[in-house]
This record gives C-alpha cells, sequence and structure tokens, in this order.
C-alpha cells in the first residue's frame, strides 16, 4: 500500500461526506483551516497597506492582488470563496461533537449571512443595479461600514467561532471523544471514571 493510501484511507463503503467527517476528517480541516487563514493574511495585508503603509483604499489590493490587481476587484472571486467557505464549514459540521458543533454551528450561520452579502454584491455587478444608488455594488451593512472594515469584521466572526469550535474538537472533553467518527483528537481525554 502506498504512503498516501495509507495516510487517507479510505472505506470502501460510505459516501465522501461520511469519509469526509470520518477517515478524511483531519487532513480535510486542516486544508480548510489553511485556506481561511491565506484568506485572513490578505484581508490582514489590505488593512496593512492602508492603515500601516498609508496607501490609499483602492490602491491596497493584499498580496495576491498586488500582482494580480483584477483578482481584488472581480465579484465573482468574493462570491467563490464566501461559497467555499459555506461548504466547507457545512461539509465538516457532521464530524464536529458537542462544544464543537455548537461553535462551528455558529461560524455557519454567520458565514451564511456573509455569503448572502456577497451574493447580493455579484447580483449587483451582473445587472448594473445599485443597492443605495452608490457607483459601486453595496452589500447592506457597507450602507453603514466602508468595505475593507466590514469584510475584516466579517472574517473575524467567522473565524473566531470557527477556532473555537476548531480547538474544541481536536482537545475533546471524554465524552465527545467518545462521539467523534475521525482521528483528529491531539490527545486522547481520560476515560470517565
Amino acid at each position: 500500500m502506498s504512503t498516501l493510501a495509507s495516510a487517507f484511507p479510505v472505506r470502501r463503503s460510505g459516501s465522501v461526506l461520511a469519509r469526509l467527517n470520518g477517515p478524511w476528517h483531519r487532513p480535510t480541516l486542516w486544508t480548510f483551516a489553511g485556506i481561511v487563514l491565506a484568506h485572513w493574511a490578505e484581508h490582514v495585508a489590505q488593512a496593512w497597506q492602508i492603515w500601516g503603509m498609508g496607501m490609499p483604499r483602492h490602491h491596497a489590493l493584499g498580496v495576491l492582488g498586488m500582482a494580480w490587481p483584477w483578482l481584488v476587484h472581480s465579484e465573482w472571486l468574493h462570491y467563490g470563496y464566501a461559497v467555499i467557505m459555506l461548504a466547507g464549514l457545512l461539509l465538516l459540521r457532521p464530524g464536529m461533537t458537542g462544544r464543537a458543533r455548537t461553535w462551528w454551528g455558529v461560524a455557519v450561520a454567520i458565514q451564511f449571512w456573509h455569503h448572502a452579502e456577497h451574493a447580493l454584491l455579484l447580483g449587483q455587478a451582473l445587472t448594473g443595479w445599485r443597492l443605495g444608488g452608490g457607483p459601486q455594488p453595496s452589500s447592506v451593512l457597507q450602507l453603514l461600514v466602508p468595505r475593507v472594515e466590514l469584510h475584516l469584521f466579517y472574517n473575524a466572526v467567522v473565524f473566531v467561532p470557527m477556532a473555537i469550535g476548531m480547538a474544541y474538537h481536536l482537545l475533546p472533553g471524554p465524552a465527545e471523544a467518545a462521539q467523534a467518527g475521525c482521528s483528529c483528537a491531539l490527545r486522547r481525554a481520560p476515560a470517565p471514571a
């Protein structure tokens, strides 16, 4: 058996969703966390460009946007990430138990709203209609909070409960560990007395 096959054991029975929340949960969870952290780093880089380096907002494009400016200005990219984030949270949720599942559910609910805001932005970019009548597409909360600050906020309020959920999942209590269908736990919880 190859090293790759032994690292990602596959049961012949069971759906892809069952595998994602069973034997594939650990690598999928860490891959998803890496994607989320990379996206979060892009927003932090953009904020640093504005407030740390004094760049005008329209020139502060994050790291990838400096190389490919059209990426940052594409509503398709932002909507696509919102969909990937929501899908990742939903697909990995069945593998969560106890407190991890509760916190993960909070992240799902907030990301659902964030996704709806990006769907609204994409719809405006495609149709030319503008919420609030401004020159650029605007989300509901963007009518009150500038886009850079709003997306820092959105990413923080999705990331924090996701990180708490992940911490509870990786370090479960005894009852939660007994319910887990994956090998994500970093330590074995002591058996209840």
